[in-house]
């Protein structure tokens, strides 16, 4: 599980780390450290996979309203 970090992790790859978490803890067969690891690496990939989201939702959002802008302009403007 370790040897990942966030700033290379893609949505896919944490996506597909995150089903092999789960079904290894399903399977039950992990020792309860290796559980607890796993339980953290999980909430991990699990909060970076909803951030991934989160930015693919503002972008569609930005794309409906027919505004090109970079993000920043965007979070700047609204704050006027």
């Amino acid at each position: 599980m370790a040897g990942k970090s966030q700033k290379t992790l893609d949505f896919e790859s944490a996506m597909a780390e995150l089903e092999q978490i789960v079904a290894d803890m399903e399977a039950g067969k992990l020792p309860l450290e290796d559980s607890l690891a796993a339980y953290k690496r999980g909430a991990e990939l699990l909060a970076f996979c909803r951030s991934r989201l989160e930015d693919a939702q503002q972008q569609v959002s930005v794309l409906e309203n027919g505004v090109l802008k970079d993000f920043s302009a965007v979070g700047e403007a609204g704050q006027n």
